[in-house]
């Protein structure tokens, strides 16, 4: 897929639930915190607006996005 541009803040939460998801396997205790964090990103991520766009309909675009942000992140 062409390299697609997505809004700031939708690049921005993959790339925070990437590293919630790494803090949480490098820590198994006391993990309630960043389950939670990882409950809000991904909602975030999935009621973004960008999702109704007609780039966002695209189904490489999730696809697209999380490459990207573990590219930048």
């Amino acid at each position: 897929m062409a390299h697609m541009t997505f809004p700031a803040d939708l690049i921005e939460t993959p790339r925070d639930w990437i590293r919630a998801y790494e803090a949480l396997a490098r820590r198994p205790l006391s993990t309630t915190a960043l389950c939670r964090r990882l409950q809000e990103l991904s909602s975030r991520l999935a009621s973004h607006p960008f999702w109704d766009t007609t780039a966002g309909r695209a189904s490489a675009a999730r696809v697209e996005l999380r490459r990207q942000a573990r590219a930048e992140g």
